[in-house]
């Protein structure tokens, strides 16, 4: 396959959603309306019932890399797509809670009597929150029944699966057409910032998948938390969209805990969730990650080193702000700034150069740099919304480094998400 045999197909108009419709009376008025949307899902649902090559949707946390979760081969597509390790879990995605039933309760055609056995249902510690959050960006983590629908290499062979019920129309519409539950990590190269545009995906996976589905930016910007309530002790294995104070409004989570730990990679074990073992969200240049709180004379000082230092191989850098650096962060006087600032891409508001005439230790002579800024914002809806996009831009620019200003993790259960996958990009945190 050939990056030209990628399409990527607008199907915006969906995002509308039913309305009041069920799934079934939309997607039926679709078709029978022949709409240029419904013939894309139409083709999307085809590839992903017969063919071993994923498929590009959007969801409202990120755009997910989609493949029938009950065939071994598709699946197998998704760990080939993203060069993504087998040991690393997939979330099942479904439409209804209709269809996550059939799941907990697999038919068995060589026992007459299994129908007649008492019925698996989702643990009661889930109903409240499946009550409140779905459909949305939270996956819950259910026992593997006996029998599964679901391909061994979904659960990397553990004795449960994690499913979510996405929020945004057009997912489930996907999902409804298909008629199979769908595994779908996010749609981007493993290890990579996740994609929250079609042309993200188009950028890490172009030539290796047929179809991406665009519609349009993904609102929330970090992937679902994840939950586990089969433990004595409710835990969230990783956190995203809903944080930890929503979820102790639910009756039966008022104690849930935290089981991930933002700074370790080496897990041995098979991990209980996406996210939890290898290093994620990465660009091509280093991240350093600078805690809330640093000083941004202190940090200022650290870039200027880089800058200096042969050794660092800081040639061209990228900023990241959120709450407190200035604009710059001080590298060059205001004065010069001004006149040196220039956008890097009309489409990108928020991103911008300048030059940094540095003189390189042990170099008798000096040379200019370019340093990148990025502003995400000052409150945590907009840093989540556009920090992986944020990471991609200035990566686009063949940066070597980029100098990310963090946010406290007590200032809520997003920022909380945000800090989890800033520290994964990075691998460390710094104190300026």
């Amino acid at each position: 396959m050939t990056g030209s045999d990628t399409r990527v197909v607008s199907v915006q108009r969906l995002n509308q959603g039913p309305g009041d419709r069920s799934l079934a009376e939309w997607w039926a008025d679709e078709r029978k309306d022949q709409t240029p949307e419904s013939k894309a899902i139409e083709e999307a649902a085809q590839i992903l019932r017969s063919s071993d090559v994923p498929v590009a949707f959007p969801t409202e946390t990120v755009y997910g890399l989609g493949a029938d979760a009950t065939r071994s081969v598709a699946v197998q597509g998704i760990y080939r797509t993203k060069q993504r390790p087998s040991d690393n879990p997939l979330i099942v995605h479904v439409d209804s809670l209709e269809m996550l039933d059939r799941l907990l309760n697999p038919e068995n055609p060589s026992s007459p009597s299994a129908t007649k056995t008492a019925r698996a249902s989702i643990p009661a510690i889930y109903k409240p929150l499946i009550d409140r959050f779905w459909p949305g960006p939270l996956t819950i983590i259910l026992p593997n029944p006996s029998g599964s629908q679901l391909a061994p290499e979904v659960t990397s062979n553990l004795t449960t699966f994690g499913a979510r019920m996405p929020s945004f129309p057009l997912a489930r519409l996907l999902i409804h057409a298909t008629n199979r539950p769908l595994a779908a990590p996010s749609a981007n190269a493993s290890t990579k910032p996740s994609p929250t545009t079609a042309q993200h995906v188009y950028h890490d996976l172009h030539g290796r998948i047929g179809l991406v589905l665009d519609g349009g930016p993904s609102g929330v910007g970090v992937e679902s938390t994840v939950v586990d309530g089969l433990c004595g002790t409710p835990a969230i294995l990783r956190p995203g969209g809903i944080g930890i104070e929503e979820l102790r409004q639910c009756a039966g989570w008022e104690n849930v805990t935290l089981a991930y730990n933002d700074g370790t990679f080496d897990v041995k074990e098979i991990p209980r969730a996406p996210g939890m073992k290898y290093r994620h969200y990465s660009p091509k240049a280093r991240v350093v990650l600078f805690e809330a709180g640093s000083s941004p004379a202190g940090v200022a000082r650290h870039v200027q080193r880089d800058l200096h230092d042969t050794a660092i191989h800081a040639h061209n850098i990228g900023i990241v702000r959120t709450r407190h650096w200035k604009q710059g962060l001080d590298l060059a006087p205001d004065s010069v700034l001004a006149k040196s600032l220039q956008p890097v891409d009309a489409a990108i508001e928020n991103l911008f150069s300048f030059p940094l005439p540095v003189q390189e230790t042990g170099s008798p002579n000096r040379r200019t740099k370019l340093a990148y800024d990025y502003h995400l914002g000052s409150d945590t809806v907009s840093i989540a919304h556009g920090l992986f996009a944020a990471l991609r831009a200035i990566d686009e620019c063949d940066v070597d480094v980029i100098y990310v200003e963090g946010i406290s993790d007590k200032d809520g259960d997003l920022a909380a998400a945000v800090m989890n996958r800033l520290r994964k990009a990075a691998g460390a945190e710094m104190k300026a």
